[in-house]
């Protein structure tokens, strides 16, 4: 692959183009953020592979907003889809946000993402409601492929075809998001997102699950109250208001002595997915950088908000939510003026016998990141002090 020429925005815009036969991008920006990131990839010490896997997503990222684009204009009701009053899941990584977005997922009266929704979320043109969606067993095969060939990836963030799945994919689809961060050195878009204007991001999010909606309702389903979740929301609580005024958020907390270096092992996992020379170092002083300034900005907007809206967050404790989750749910149940009522009791408690059980993770410790504790506690000394009073 030649990096430098694979790599231009023209190339890879004409090429996801060809191969759904599809020109119109639609009117939400794009170029930019995509553009920043092409160049930064070039310089990112890509391998063979990892420039293959990284362009392929990319290219995945405009096919799916070409067809998005292509079934709104087909069906301009889509536009028309409201969601209504999402509870929202965020926490740092690995502090409880699957399980509890899954625990609420398995209410009927629920609707989530799940992971083959996550991954193509905009069908084929000539998609049949009616039929077998052949979207499931593509997502199936590739979770069985990923479990066999990244089984170090899969252990530490496993992807479940038929599971509620976070949306952090569709702010990547939109080129405005720190996924790519995450897995190859992009000093340079790292600096420039800082400073970017996120809604266009969170415009295209509620796009995708109008989408999704209007998807659900041809196959004769009724609109449901969503549950979502991403950790990356944490930086942009604002924006995503913004875009769902009428949110609730859980926040679920943990030590961050535990999550920063969990967190710098997958990032790493994915470093070693695209190079083959990773810094170590250089991606735990980039992790507890990042966390900081997410948390940071977390802080910021979660005081503004107790001071105009108290109630719209329900905060929760990591190990409160592994001891008791009923219990913990049923908080959230109580703030949102739901009823936990039996059938939905007995949904959760049933998933929670038969839930995917994780592989052993890898091992990590924060000294293989360059990271010690007294560094991670004072980091985020204002965090606990605020959210875990008493905390060591």
């Amino acid at each position: 692959m030649d990096i430098g020429t694979d790599f231009m925005l023209d190339v890879v815009v004409s090429d996801a183009c060809a191969k759904e036969g599809l020109e119109d991008f639609g009117p939400a920006p794009f170029e930019e953020p995509l553009g920043v990131l092409l160049e930064d990839y070039t310089r990112a010490g890509l391998s063979d592979l990892g420039a293959h896997i990284v362009r392929g997503t990319l290219v995945h990222s405009l096919r799916m907003r070409l067809r998005a684009v292509e079934w709104q204009r087909r069906y301009p009701e889509i536009a028309a889809e409201v969601i209504e009053a999402p509870i929202v899941v965020v926490g740092m990584m690995r502090s409880g946000t699957t399980l509890l977005q899954r625990l609420l997922a398995a209410d009927p009266r629920f609707a989530c993402a799940h992971g083959w929704e996550v991954i193509e979320v905009a069908p084929s043109l000539g998609w049949d409601p009616g039929a077998a969606d052949i979207r499931i067993d593509a997502a199936l095969a590739r979770q069985d492929q990923t479990r066999q060939f990244m089984p170090d990836l899969f252990a530490i963030h496993p992807m479940y075809a038929l599971e509620a799945e976070e949306e952090i994919v569709f702010l990547a689809d939109a080129f405005l998001s720190h996924v790519p961060e995450s897995g190859a050195h992009l000093p340079t878009y790292r600096r420039w997102i800082d400073d970017q204007d996120f809604a266009p991001a969170y415009d295209h999010l509620h796009a995708m699950l109008q989408l999704l909606q209007w998807q659900q309702r041809q196959r004769g389903q009724q609109p449901r109250r969503w549950v979502l979740k991403t950790p990356a929301h944490l930086g942009y609580l604002d924006a995503l208001r913004a875009r769902f005024p009428d949110l609730h958020v859980v926040h679920l907390h943990r030590d961050p002595v535990e999550t920063i270096p969990s967190g710098a092992s997958l990032n790493a996992t994915l470093h070693a997915m695209h190079s083959d020379h990773v810094d170590l170092h250089r991606v735990g002083s980039e992790w507890i950088e990042r966390m900081g300034w997410t948390n940071d900005r977390a802080l910021a907007t979660r005081a503004s908000w107790a001071l105009s809206d108290p109630g719209l967050v329900t905060d929760l404790s990591f190990a409160d939510a592994v001891a008791d989750p009923i219990g913990q749910v049923s908080r959230v149940y109580d703030a949102v003026g739901l009823d936990l009522d039996a059938p939905a009791e007995a949904a959760m408690r049933d998933w929670l016998a038969r839930r995917p059980r994780e592989a052993g993770r890898p091992d990590y410790r924060a000294e293989t990141y360059g990271l010690s504790e007294a560094q991670i506690r004072e980091r985020f000394a204002e965090y606990e002090a605020r959210f875990r009073p008493g905390a060591p």
